[in-house]
């Protein structure tokens, strides 16, 4: 089950024919946020809010997997394809100033990273991977993927990471501190991502998902902070599957 939940890299073909498509499996992630357009007739309901989940996993891809309005630049194929931040290409040279120390694999200052804050209904505390998200006794939770992406930039003054790490116990639920600003969220009903998947091959998990459609600067200190120690033991950007854009591979977004 760990292996259906990984996160690295796998190239999703857009040129793929009704033919070959995957038959008989749910809507797919990630996708164009800026189409809400999806034919999947597969339906299942919303995950609880996230403040009635677990959290169980936190981690990051270099580039966004999803595109939207806010970071709508190709990042390119390959591992490290996927979406960059609009406000790349103007970024200050104050801004872009490297960074004394730099914990984090895989990024620095001036790269966009999307990040997923992993939910599950079960009894489960946050752990490494995102086989963390499930136990013996809860092969099947209902998942939520609170979602937000980012532009790294060397500013004390920017976003602090450390506001948005583990938290503890909420009541009875494990908690992030906070979560951040999610107003211009898009939630809709999808997969997890993963080496093993593509529009051929499809991931059996069912996903709800919930993605700012815009960019936020976060200071790069502050997350190579978080990756010299953290609950998820995360210390490197994963990789990104490339937008799933057939159709009858999608949800429709309402």
């Amino acid at each position: 089950m760990k292996k259906l939940l990984g996160v690295l890299v796998l190239t999703a073909c857009s040129t793929t024919s009704s033919a070959e498509l995957c038959k008989d499996f749910g809507p797919q992630t990630p996708r164009d946020l800026t189409s809400k357009t999806g034919t999947n007739p597969v339906q299942f309901g919303f995950a609880p809010a996230p403040e009635n989940l677990n959290l169980c996993n936190i981690h990051f891809h270099k580039n966004a997997e999803h595109k939207a309005s806010g970071f709508s630049l190709s990042g390119g194929e390959g591992d490290f394809g996927g979406w960059k931040c609009n406000e790349t290409a103007s970024l200050s040279k104050e801004l872009l100033a490297k960074p004394g120390v730099n914990n984090c694999e895989n990024v620095t200052v001036g790269d966009t990273i999307e990040v997923h804050w992993v939910h599950s209904s079960c009894d489960v505390q946050p752990g490494p991977g995102l086989g963390s998200c499930l136990s013996d006794s809860c092969a099947n939770p209902s998942l939520r993927v609170e979602t937000k992406v980012f532009l790294l930039v060397n500013d004390p003054k920017a976003q602090s990471f450390d506001e948005f790490a583990e938290g503890g116990k909420s009541g009875e639920y494990n908690q992030a501190k906070t979560l951040p600003n999610r107003d211009d969220a898009l939630q809709f009903l999808g997969s997890t991502t993963g080496p093993k998947f593509t529009e051929e091959t499809c991931s059996p998990l069912q996903v709800t998902w919930n993605v700012s459609q815009s960019c936020q600067m976060l200071d790069v200190n502050s997350l190579s902070k978080w990756c010299e120690s953290n609950a998820f033991n995360e210390n490197k950007a994963h990789g990104v599957r490339q937008i799933v854009t057939s159709p009858e591979l999608l949800s429709e977004i309402k």
